[in-house]
């Protein structure tokens, strides 16, 4: 075993021309640690296996699954596993806590960001900006008069998931004259006063949102929330946006409830299958707005989010707690108490 720390950056974060696209100047959190050493994966890996684990102590994972069979063998030297995000549905958890691995992401980089994306689809929605755009385009000016858009005073948001993201998105949405009503088993309903919104349960969110706003994380409790039944409850004039994981929302159901006109129309950054399936009767409908799981990236975003999660690296390395993990009982495992200074 090396004497100096390993560290494992994935390829899929590098664009076109072989660069990080989050820059390079994130990379002197790396560059700057005593006793570490970073390359990046030889290749583009759909998911991380045991072989990484025996050469990395830490790994930074942008879209690879990281399942238990990665760190079961006996070699495993992995000691960190942090994800370029908040997400970390594609990490086997429970299974990393039982093996002594920590599971850093980046939370405090990410509301901000998200916010602003939900805000431009359910503003998009609003003045129906890509069905106009089709009419200038194609010579139909005419037809302005008979696609109206929506005036957003005195209109309701519903946001689904009240976290940093879900309070960021209902603080920034005070600004057009919304009604703001969310739903979050875990936030108390003082907090979300103080942001203007009224804590009710999801149906009475759907039933009474002209624009329902998926924020929450994807857990066995959140998948398929959003399914036929509640896409029944949803107005006719009503929006649906996901900025949040693709599987929350029932996407066949969603399809169905579309195509029947049940629903006015959806914005979606994240979808059930990734990359979507070009096929998907979604990418065909007029009402739609897709984009691929990205529009919140900027170079604000990514740098952010790298400089976080490569810092979470270096902390837990050196022996510090890193600011966000994600299974903090793991800090009680031997093997982690064994190098990490509480």
């Amino acid at each position: 075993m090396s004497a100096k720390f390993r560290v494992g950056l994935p390829r899929d974060i590098l664009d076109s021309r072989g660069e990080p696209a989050f820059g390079r100047a994130a990379l002197q959190i790396l560059d700057s640690a005593p006793g570490l050493e970073w390359e990046y994966l030889p290749k583009v890996v759909p998911a991380i296996d045991a072989d990484h684990a025996a050469r990395y102590d830490a790994i930074y994972v942008n879209t690879a699954r990281v399942p238990e069979a990665a760190v079961a063998r006996a070699d495993c030297r992995l000691r960190v596993v942090a994800r370029h995000g908040v997400g970390y549905d594609t990490v086997d958890v429970p299974a990393m806590t039982r093996a002594g691995v920590l599971v850093t992401n980046t939370p405090s980089s990410m509301p901000r960001p998200v916010a602003t994306i939900a805000l431009t689809f359910l503003l998009a929605l609003a003045g129906k900006l890509f069905l106009k755009d089709r009419l200038t385009r194609s010579g139909r000016w005419h037809e302005r008069m008979d696609n109206m858009g929506l005036g957003l005073t005195g209109r309701t948001l519903g946001v689904i998931g009240a976290g940093r993201i879900g309070r960021e998105l209902l603080s920034m949405a005070r600004t057009f004259d919304l009604k703001l009503l969310a739903t979050d088993p875990h936030v108390d309903a003082i907090e979300l006063a103080y942001v203007g919104a009224r804590k009710v349960a999801l149906q009475e969110l759907l039933q009474q949102s002209d624009f329902v706003i998926v924020c929450c994380l994807l857990a066995p409790g959140t998948h398929h929330l959003i399914d036929a039944a509640a896409l029944r409850e949803m107005r006719p004039e009503a929006y649906l946006i996901n900025v949040a994981r693709g599987p929350v929302v029932d996407e066949g159901a969603l399809i169905e409830a579309l195509q029947a006109h049940r629903i006015a129309g959806a914005a979606l950054d994240v979808f059930e299958q990734e990359p979507v399936d070009p096929a998907n009767p979604l990418l065909a409908m007029d009402n739609v707005i897709v984009t691929p799981h990205s529009l919140c990236w900027t170079d604000e975003c990514f740098h952010n989010m790298a400089t976080t999660g490569l810092s979470s690296i270096v902390d837990a390395l050196a022996g510090r707690r890193p600011r966000f993990v994600v299974n903090p009982e793991v800090l009680s495992h031997p093997r982690v108490q064994a190098w990490l200074a509480r």
